[in-house]
């Protein structure tokens, strides 16, 4: 299995081929724990939401795409949106977790294996950066709060004592002025 690339890995995956799972694990359990630890800043929380990726890849019926981009981006992508499920579990029993932005962004940094992975995921987050300086303090507040906290858009009406449609309509201009900004860089 340690030959075959990750999306021969994800096809085996989804045909419930145990050794794929495996392979996939050794590959990006750390990834995946060192992102779930910056977010969370908690061990045992950090080793449940590396537990409940592993199980969605498992049990997922779309598995990864690759003509949508890097299997590890996909994995990040994966164990964020898990993460912040968690952490919106946890906010409705009334624990208080704390999911950091920063970190994350630092995070993809950190945890990738290849020298190319790190530039790549490197250069991501200087464009992000980058594009953040196009928006107001309160559309980053926004972003923030949409994409990096876990907020959900009712949740962040109620925060701000404005209606959902205003929010919405925010949230859609401040993604439009990233879009805009990133495909710029990008030369799209």
């Amino acid at each position: 299995m340690r030959n075959r690339t990750d999306g021969e890995l994800m096809k085996l995956v989804m045909v419930k081929e145990h050794p794929a799972l495996e392979e996939l694990y050794d590959r990006y359990a750390k990834l995946v724990y060192s992102f779930a630890m910056k977010s969370m800043k908690n061990e045992q929380e950090a080793r449940e939401i590396v537990q409940l990726v592993f199980m969605r890849l498992w049990t997922t019926e779309t598995g990864y795409d690759a003509s949508k981009g890097g299997f590890v981006n996909w994995m990040i992508t994966v164990t964020r949106n898990i993460t912040i499920d968690y952490v919106r579990k946890n906010r409705k029993q009334n624990q208080i977790v704390r999911f950091e932005p920063r970190e994350w962004e630092q995070s993809l940094v950190s945890g990738e294996p290849d020298p190319e992975s790190v530039v790549s995921s490197k250069w991501v987050v200087e464009q992000i950066q980058e594009a953040y300086v196009h928006l107001s303090t309160n559309q980053i507040e926004l972003i923030e709060m949409m994409y990096w906290e876990g907020y959900s858009l009712s949740e962040i009406a109620s925060k701000k004592n404005e209606p959902v449609g205003t929010v919405k309509s925010r949230l859609h201009q401040c993604l439009k002025i990233l879009r805009k900004h990133l495909t710029a860089v990008r030369g799209g």
